[in-house]
């Protein structure tokens, strides 16, 4: 239930400012409205300090805390932990390229250039050649030998000649030392490994003051909301006022707290006025709690005017999911992982969304359970059949053709009713009924099913279309009315087609589900060895478990989010509410 909203004016003395705006927090229930959004920002510093706190707690959520942390301020320790982290990129950057270095000074081995110097003081001058490795011999030198093989039939080849006249044949070419031997490269990586494991070691002591960091973050999150609350507000030499929502229910209670507090304010509460756009407040039923969850990961928020389609989704979307999975093992996976890993799993993805894979994995179970399908295998005859015969898809491709009709007219339904009395109300019922004739034409056309005046398909048709078409723009007009309904009606039937023909991807998508399933299990069978054969399982099963969890995004939400949506009109054009009040420290 989207509930009721309230605009609420307070104006009170300008020196009681700070004791209004900290009664209201302690209050808990206004969501405030800034009369200068443009105004209502907090300071740079605030702003910055916010920042560096968040990275650094991100940076040190991996890392296991020791127990003696540096006595040191919270904005030192989160400078200290993106310090070390900007280092910790380009020290690993550096030994990326340090690596590289000793990979294209691999033919010089473990020399170092400090003993070419001293050949070089004791009058022997040391020169390297790259020599086609048969040529060798036609080096003409008081001193030749091969050092090491070289890519293309080519030797690296030391001379030496005091004469200063060594003889080479026009194939070899001359090869510089390097400027860098292996040894000290080798120093250089290891004391960059050293300060590495240095400032990981702090790092861990660092981590010793995350509960300090995230205190200090709530904060001055704090301390910016009451900022933006101060700068939102209207302020003159004697008064001080804030505008903003409040839930209907808890107007008086505002009002009572403000009084309680011995401030002097005025407090006006108002019906929201049709071009308001009030906060959104949800409260959703306790067995619709888990759809919560997708909403936060989708960032979805009805508008103030639309519609509470929790429940909705909490019916659809499961089944949805368990037929586009199609696999009752899979299922018992998506339930029991959940279930068993609770804590790990609610700490990842939300308390909600794992309540709702946990529903989903129950859901397709049972599913599951009715298709006889667990892990690509048919284990008995079931009511549904999943194989893959030409019986099996049709009739799992008109069970989702029907299921979209039913979800399509219940949104027009439902719309109908918001709109009653208007007589608009007519148009959506038509649709309603358009749907369903839309379905035996889609029935007709994809699966060759009858299409007759012997069947009820043309009278929801005809039916549908009339009320659609008089009653889009209600008027005592009526040449204007039709015009206007016979105009718009052409491209809403086609949509209306499409949006049928769409849920087409519940068989399309569980098929291609159970054809990978069977493939892999195949694919296993055929290498006749153990081993071999649970690695091909665990890998493809675990691939088509990903796969299936993306198609619940990519479609099972699509279907919701998208065509149900749109035939009941929902824009997601809402903001959440969100009232001005004392914060807890937040999990990282």
């Amino acid at each position: 239930m989207i509930v009721e909203m309230r605009k609420v004016y307070i104006v009170a003395r300008n020196p009681d400012s700070d004791r209004l705006l900290n009664c209201i927090r302690d209050l808990g229930v206004m969501h405030l409205s800034p009369v200068e959004p443009a105004k209502a920002v907090p300071d740079e510093k605030t702003i910055t300090r916010i920042k560096n706190i968040e990275h650094a707690l991100q940076v040190l959520s991996n890392i296991a805390a020791e127990d003696q942390a540096p006595d040191i301020s919270v904005d030192q320790a989160a400078q200290t932990i993106l310090d070390i982290q900007r280092r910790l990129a380009e020290r690993q950057s550096r030994l990326v390229a340090l690596h590289r270095e000793l990979e294209q000074l691999r033919i010089w081995g473990n020399v170092e250039l400090t003993q070419f110097e001293q050949l070089h003081k004791a009058g022997l001058d040391v020169q390297f050649f790259s020599v086609p490795t048969k040529e060798v011999g036609e080096i003409d030198a008081e001193c030749v030998e091969v050092i090491s093989n070289l890519p293309a039939k080519r030797s690296l080849v030391a001379v030496i000649d005091r004469r200063g006249q060594p003889r080479f044949p026009e194939s070899a070419q001359t090869i510089p030392l390097p400027q860098r031997d292996a040894p000290s490269i080798r120093a250089e990586a290891a004391e960059i490994d050293s300060a590495i494991k240095n400032d990981a070691d702090y790092l861990s002591r660092l981590a010793g003051m995350t509960d300090k960091m995230k205190a200090e973050h709530t904060k001055l999150l704090q301390q910016a909301d009451y900022i933006i609350a101060l700068r939102g507000a209207s302020d003159s030499e004697h008064l001080f006022a804030v505008q903003g929502w409040v839930p209907a229910e808890k107007g008086e209670s505002l009002t009572a707290g403000l009084a309680g507090a011995d401030i002097d304010a005025a407090v006006r509460i108002l019906d929201p006025d049709p071009d308001d756009q009030p906060p959104t407040l949800v409260r959703y039923p306790s067995w619709t709690k888990p759809i919560e969850g997708l909403f936060k990961i989708l960032g979805s928020v009805a508008g103030y005017r639309e519609f509470d389609v929790s429940a909705s989704f909490m019916i659809a979307l499961p089944i949805f999911a368990a037929m586009l999975i199609s696999d009752g093992g899979y299922g018992i996976i998506l339930f029991m992982v959940p279930l068993l890993l609770y804590k790990k799993v609610s700490n990842m993805f939300g308390r909600q969304f794992t309540h709702l894979l946990i529903v989903v994995g129950a859901v397709s179970l049972i599913w599951g359970l009715l298709c006889g399908s667990f892990f690509g295998t048919v284990l008995y005859a079931p009511p549904i059949p999943v194989d893959l015969s030409r019986q099996s898809r049709v009739l799992v491709m008109k069970l989702s053709f029907v299921l979209g009709a039913i979800h399509l007219s219940i949104a027009q339904i439902w719309r109908a009713v918001a709109l009653y009395p208007n007589l608009r109300f007519l148009n959506r019922l038509g649709w309603a009924l358009f749907i369903w004739g839309m379905l035996g034409v889609v029935l007709f056309f994809v699966l060759a099913s009858p299409m007759g005046w012997n069947t009820p398909w043309p009278y929801f048709l005809v039916i549908g279309a009339a009320l659609v078409i008089v009653f889009a723009c209600p008027s005592r007009k009526i040449h204007k009315m039709l015009g206007l309904g016979i105009a718009d009606f052409p491209l809403s039937a086609l949509s209306a087609f499409s949006d049928v023909i769409s849920y087409v991807r519940l068989m399309a998508v569980g098929l291609a589900s159970s054809v990978l399933a069977t493939n892999f299990n195949q694919m296993a069978l055929d290498t006749g060895t153990w081993p071999l054969m649970l690695v091909i399982l665990l890998l493809g099963h675990g691939l088509n478990i990903g796969l299936a969890l993306i198609a619940l995004f990519a479609h099972g939400v699509r279907l919701n989010m998208l065509e149900f949506s749109s035939n009941l009109g929902m824009q997601w054009t809402g903001y959440p509410y969100n009232p001005f009040l004392k914060r807890t420290i937040q999990e990282y």
